[in-house]
């Protein structure tokens, strides 16, 4: 078992951004010494609500503090992205680290990120299939050609290669049952989401297997999963630390639609305490080794990426929460 620590450097409107770049990297301290395997940052442009650092010069930042830890985007909203400033600037990132990226990719779901890129969102899927495609080609030493209203190439091919042959493995976050099924289909690794519920990743897991042996894939060198989680001395503490975080978070989903790509529509405009059921890891280290287990002995996951600060939470509960997790928690989960 694997664990990484996700930061997502989202902070409310007005904060001190250089302070708050500092707590991350101090909570990423806190981690590499807790022996802890990686670190993960996402993508969001326009990102109402909140501010968001991008994750290109932010992930070159943490990975000059990770060590010896992988350093992942989770995700990159490849279809919003020319393929060959992506294949260039991973490639180069994969450099800087040491050859320990991952490459997580995937749709995202919010209209104005599309509409301020000129990309249709009927075009979406194709965009993203292609751009993937000449990614791994153009980091596999290819020379590639291609005639897309986007991208036109005439056998090109990348002066500088990843570390990685014949590239970064590539994990793709999945949220509706044709996205899961995409990820099985394309990648093979399937990048399961914090928002849904256990019995919907469990039902999840079916279509996956099913449609990765339908196409010949071979079993997922990794299964990777995020969860939101709060750890402190007892129960009562860690609700009382998080809760109001969290909730924020997930108002801020509900605002962006983030459940109109959900199976079923799932609602996040709903009380903290049916949102937190079967969703979130909040209790003692006890709690959070009972909620944890079951991903591990039940669901298969091996790599566990793990959120613990939300916009606005003081960065010392959130640096209690890495140091509990690493003492009580971690040993357990790899026992």
């Amino acid at each position: 078992m694997k664990v990484g620590i996700f930061l997502t450097n989202q902070q409310r409107p007005g904060t001190d951004q250089v302070r708050a770049l500092g707590e991350q990297l101090t909570l990423l301290r806190a981690a590499r010494d807790g022996g802890w395997d990686s670190v993960f940052a996402g993508q969001h442009y326009l990102s109402e609500g909140v501010t968001h650092i991008q994750p290109l010069p932010y992930l070159a930042r943490l990975a000059a503090e990770a060590g010896e830890m992988r350093v992942g985007i989770g995700i990159l909203l490849l279809a919003l992205q020319n393929p060959v400033e992506v294949a260039e600037n991973y490639a180069a990132l994969d450099v800087v680290t040491g050859g320990r990226l991952i490459f997580g990719v995937g749709l995202g779901y919010r209209e104005v990120e599309y509409n301020a890129l000129g990309v249709p969102p009927e075009d979406k899927v194709r965009r993203f299939e292609a751009n993937l495609g000449i990614v791994r080609r153009l980091w596999a030493g290819e020379t590639v050609d291609a005639d897309l209203p986007w991208c036109r190439l005439d056998g090109a091919k990348l002066g500088l290669l990843p570390v990685q042959r014949p590239g970064p493995p590539v994990w793709m976050a999945a949220n509706s049952d044709g996205a899961v099924r995409r990820a099985a289909r394309l990648t093979g690794t399937w990048m399961i989401n914090p928002h849904a519920t256990v019995d919907t990743i469990s039902r999840q897991a079916d279509l996956f297997r099913a449609e990765a042996a339908a196409h010949g894939r071979p079993e997922p060198a990794e299964r990777p999963a995020m969860r939101e989680i709060f750890c402190a001395e007892d129960r009562a503490t860690a609700l009382e630390r998080a809760m109001p975080y969290l909730s924020d978070k997930y108002r801020t989903y509900a605002q962006w639609g983030q459940h109109r790509v959900m199976p079923g529509r799932e609602s996040f405009d709903i009380p903290y305490e049916q949102l937190a059921e079967q969703r979130f890891v909040v209790g003692s280290p006890e709690d959070c080794v009972r909620a944890l287990l079951p991903w591990r002995d039940e669901l298969g996951v091996d790599h566990l990426i793990l959120r613990t600060q939300w916009a606005g939470m003081p960065v010392e509960h959130s640096l209690r929460s890495v140091e509990l997790l690493s003492r009580e928690v971690l040993p357990v989960l790899r026992g």
